[in-house]
Parts: C-alpha cells; sequence; structure tokens
C-alpha cells in the first residue's frame, strides 16, 4: 500500500498510540516546521491578513480572519481529509498541530488583551 509506505517514509512506525501520536506533533511544530517555514505565529498572521483580504474582495462582507481562525481552518482541513482515500496519520498529527497552534496563539492574544486592559481577544 504506497499510503502505507508513505507514513512509513515519513514517521518510521505505524499503529501508532495518542502518545506517540502527540510526541510526533511535538516534534512538527516545536522544531521541524519551524526550521522549514519560519515562525508558526508570524505565519499564520500573515495568512490570517491574507485570507481576510481575499475573503473581503470576494464577498464584499466586512470580516476579519484571525491567526487563530487559520489554524482551526487548517485542523478542519486535515479533519476533511480523513473523511475520504486511504488512512494517512499525517493527517491526524497535522490537525492535531494545527489545533496546539490555535492554542498558543489564542493564548497570547487573551494575554496580550489583559495586559493592555482592553478586550482584543474576541
Amino acid at each position: 500500500n504506497t499510503a502505507l509506505k508513505q507514513i512509513n517514509q515519513n514517521y518510521g512506525t505505524i499503529n501508532m498510540n495518542t502518545t506517540e501520536i502527540l510526541d510526533k506533533t511535538n516534534k512538527l511544530v516545536s522544531k521541524d516546521r519551524a526550521e522549514k517555514h519560519g515562525d508558526k505565529i508570524t505565519n499564520h498572521e500573515n495568512i490570517a491578513r491574507l485570507w481576510t483580504s481575499y475573503i473581503q474582495n470576494k464577498t464584499k462582507l466586512t470580516i476579519q480572519i484571525l491567526p487563530e481562525d487559520v489554524a482551526n481552518l487548517m485542523a478542519l482541513l486535515k479533519i476533511a481529509r480523513t473523511q475520504a482515500g486511504d488512512h494517512n496519520l499525517d493527517d491526524y498529527i497535522d490537525a492535531c498541530g494545527y489545533m496546539a497552534i490555535s492554542g498558543e496563539i489564542k493564548e497570547k492574544r487573551t494575554s496580550l488583551s489583559a495586559t493592555l486592559g482592553e478586550n482584543n481577544a474576541k
């Protein structure tokens, strides 16, 4: 099975348990992706601005996509991929990673809002 071979190449094992999946997720969001793509928060802020502009221009609606929305939507993309095709452990690992990034971003924005005395975290 091609998908299982790819999983083995990417992650070195199959039949992973919850802790192993989270360990792989931790490695990806803490080191691997940062080395390849740069700072995760900066990237999600950039994507949020681009997606906001695109959707506002396309729909003529006034909306704002926040950096944590980007991570949530990317997690949903990964979840949607679990609904079709062969089992791909990468989808589950990446979904966990995006949710962790979303939580980190939201925590930082909430903390910043409290520091500024404003409710910018909504």
